[in-house]
């Protein structure tokens, strides 16, 4: 049986651990708030929030019900809009659904409760609640009759009241504020109890592993939906960010929102909040695994270009034995892997960059926000003054598989940053991408753009060149 909690009530269900959230919520619950969209984690309609004792703490966060598996919420606190209301009050409106309201908001309404649910998660969030962070809590909302200017001032009403909070406990305000019922403030004490009772989802000789499933979900929702599944999501031991002998460790079902607050990827990397609003949108980051990432071997995945510059290595584990891979050969072909059935991504490490190495990312796509790469590309180069001492740099989108640049990198050492550099270095890595045209572009457009892009991570890191001539620059 899966258990966790949903809404106020403890609740178990022996449906096929991969069978999704959505439909249970919906067909199995009747809960008829929460909204079927696309089912591919793009509108928001279908949002919920996930609450789960982390380190001590109850900690809430945005996901796409549609893309959830069962697997990954038991022991969890499951929040429909139903849920947000207390029952004796049932025709009343808590505060954000009153700012909608009286903001005009909403039109046809059916996108509504998501956008209300990912304003809660914000409310509950551990960020400063500002105007800005309360926009950036919707960006994985769609919504097709309002304009949206209506939503941002309901969005900044709820950030006024958030300002209130001051330093206290973030559930006793919300409850004392009627944003959330007063059975929040007991939820943290059910679910430990409620960890007692669990005794995990599923067999050891599972089909398939299972991280987020934000893609697997979009890519083969039937398979999934029937399969048996490991929920990797609930392995604490593939869960952590530490340091270590001058590596950093990152445990395969860390998340996407996992890097984004981690004290040691904001040490390492100064630009990282620019990096990570490039990819995908809060409650899919608050999903997505790096592990996932780096398996589902997208020729544009995000996270894979990321880690391919910092040269990272895996530990692949059958749960026997174990073994290390540079990220750079995991890749075989188009969807093809070195790693057997058996096998899942235990940790990704690389080495701690030193004070003369500086990391840049950049990714174009059609749409700025919450859309796949056309091309990205990243770039790690330490330097001494103005000679590179050493460069890698990484591409996707241009070639079958997610691509290390490995004869642009070597190009790169011993060389003085300048134009000529440059410019031979883009040079180098057309003949090594080979790009071709499809939905996303044409193939020269490709080349264009990793050209335009490596021209962009010298511009980042080192203002000092002349944009004019990196501009006019064939």
């Amino acid at each position: 049986m899966i258990r966790f909690i949903l809404n106020e009530k403890d609740v178990a269900t022996d449906l096929p651990p991969g069978s999704l959230l959505l439909d249970y919520i919906r067909y199995h619950r009747h809960l008829m708030g929460t909204k079927i969209g696309c089912r591919e984690g793009d509108c928001g309609a279908c949002t919920v929030l996930v609450g789960e004792i982390r380190h001590d703490k109850l900690v809430y966060t945005s996901a796409t019900s549609c893309l959830m598996a069962l697997a990954n919420v038991e022991g969890k606190h499951i929040v429909t809009i139903e849920g947000m209301n207390p029952p004796q009050a049932a025709q009343a409106l808590n505060p954000i659904q009153q700012a909608m309201s009286d903001e005009a908001g909403t039109q046809c309404g059916f996108c509504t409760p998501g956008f209300v649910v990912s304003l809660a998660g914000f409310c509950l969030a551990e960020t400063e609640h500002n105007y800005k962070n309360a926009i950036a809590s919707i960006d994985g909302n769609i919504c097709r009759c309002t304009g949206y200017k209506s939503i941002e001032r309901a969005a900044a009403k709820v950030s006024e009241i958030m300002n209130e909070k001051g330093d206290g406990s973030a559930i006793d305000f919300v409850c004392d504020k009627q944003i959330f019922p007063t059975y929040f403030k007991e939820i943290k004490s059910r679910l430990e109890a409620l960890s007692l009772k669990s005794n995990g989802t599923t067999p050891a000789n599972s089909q398939r592993f299972l991280g987020g499933g934000t893609d697997l979900y979009v890519q083969q929702p039937e398979a999934m939906t029937h399969a048996d599944v490991s929920a990797l999501l609930l392995k604490n031991e593939l869960k952590g960010i530490y340091k270590r002998e001058g590596k950093c460790y990152v445990g395969g079902a860390i998340t996407v929102t996992d890097i984004l607050s981690s004290s040691i990827f904001q040490q390492l990397f100064s630009q990282l909040p620019k990096f990570i609003k490039l990819v995908s949108s809060t409650p899919i980051r608050n999903m997505a695994t790096i592990g996932g990432n780096l398996v589902n071997a997208s020729p544009i995945g995000d996270m894979t270009i990321f880690f391919l510059a910092l040269d990272a290595q895996l530990t692949l584990s059958d749960g026997a034995s174990e073994r290390i891979l540079p990220l750079r050969n995991f890749y075989k072909g188009y969807k093809q892997l070195d790693k057997k059935p058996e096998e899942y991504i235990k940790e990704i490490w690389f080495e701690l960059p030193n004070s003369n190495s500086f990391f840049n990312f950049e990714k174009v796509s059609k749409r700025t926000h919450l859309d796949i790469a056309t091309v990205n590309s990243a770039m790690v180069i330490a330097v001494d003054n103005k000679t590179i001492l050493n460069a890698s740099i990484s591409a996707g989108g241009v070639g079958p598989v997610p691509m290390y640049l490995k004869k642009t990198s070597t190009v790169l050492s011993g060389k003085e940053i300048n134009e000529e550099t440059i410019t031979e270095a883009i040079e180098i890595a057309q003949l090594e991408i080979t790009p071709i045209s499809d939905v996303r572009g044409s193939e020269e457009y490709k080349r264009l753009l990793l050209g335009q892009l490596i021209k962009g991570h010298f511009l980042q890191l080192f203002p000092s060149l002349s944009i004019e001539k990196l501009l006019t620059m064939a």
